[in-house]
């Protein structure tokens, strides 16, 4: 494990075609303390056979000195019993904003979708961790806290991503600070908006481009001095996002040496 104040996870998403023994050896000499495995379908462990899967998985990673820190998957019973079993603390999720019922009310939805879960969040010692994202979702910080505000933070955490708050326009400094006593969990990515059509056009159109951590809108500098400053200690996913998906080998190990070293005391 990380002799840094934080353990650095990596989400293993753009991996899914390599055998779980190839995972763990590519994870363990990149440099990561632990993995965010992304337990959903066509992935090396799909929600069916959570139960009795996830455990040995997590076994098998924790053999290999590495921790399954969260799963990106569903908020379903069984899900937290699998999670409970193989010791994994937080289950994350991206709250989904529908344009038929409109942003109040899909916040709504999502409210009482976590007020329903808090239960299976205490019996099974098992946190929901919740993400912004943007497009059809909760996009920013403030918007985070909005939603959880008022739930019990033992069971609903929010996981702060740095790509989708800068994307959003906000400050590191200010994004974090607004979901704090929520915080969970910070994800390390970036990205910046790339227009695709020429100003002859008639309307512009923009899209985002995900690339490396010293690359995009996010300072993840800022993000590491704010954290260090409010003495944070918990764990900190590189997301492995990229739009140049070919690439991803290199740049997340690239991005992983960045990272730690904005740690170093």
């Amino acid at each position: 494990m990380s002799q840094l104040p934080v353990q650095f996870s990596v989400f293993t998403k753009p991996w899914r075609t390599i055998s779980v023994q190839q995972l763990v050896k590519f994870v363990k000499e990149s440099g990561f303390d632990g993995v965010e495995f992304p337990l959903r379908e066509g992935y090396q462990l799909e929600p069916v056979d959570a139960e009795k899967g996830l455990p040995k998985l997590a076994s098998y990673f924790a053999d290999h000195g590495l921790k399954i820190f969260s799963v990106a998957s569903q908020m379903e019973e069984r899900i937290f019993s699998a999670c409970a079993e193989a010791g994994i603390s937080t289950i994350r999720v991206m709250p989904d904003i529908s344009h038929e019922e409109g942003y109040h009310q899909s916040v709504e939805r999502l409210r009482m979708n976590l007020e329903k879960v808090i239960p299976l969040c205490e019996k099974y010692g098992v946190k929901v961790g919740i993400q912004q994202h943007y497009g059809d979702f909760i996009t920013d910080s403030t918007g985070l806290l909005q939603l959880m505000k008022g739930l019990n933070s033992a069971y609903v955490g929010a996981v702060w991503d740095c790509a989708h708050d800068a994307l959003a326009g906000q400050q590191p400094e200010f994004g974090l600070d607004i979901v704090w006593s929520y915080l969970c969990m910070v994800n390390l990515k970036n990205a910046f908006y790339t227009r695709t059509n020429g100003p002859e056009a008639e309307q512009a159109q923009w899209n985002r481009h995900f690339t490396s951590g010293r690359q995009g809108m996010a300072s993840w500098e800022r993000v590491a001095e704010y954290l260090k400053k409010r003495k944070y200690e918990g764990v900190i996913c590189l997301t492995a996002e990229y739009t140049a998906e070919a690439e991803a080998d290199r740049l997340i190990r690239e991005d992983i040496r960045y990272a730690k070293s904005l740690f170093q005391n």
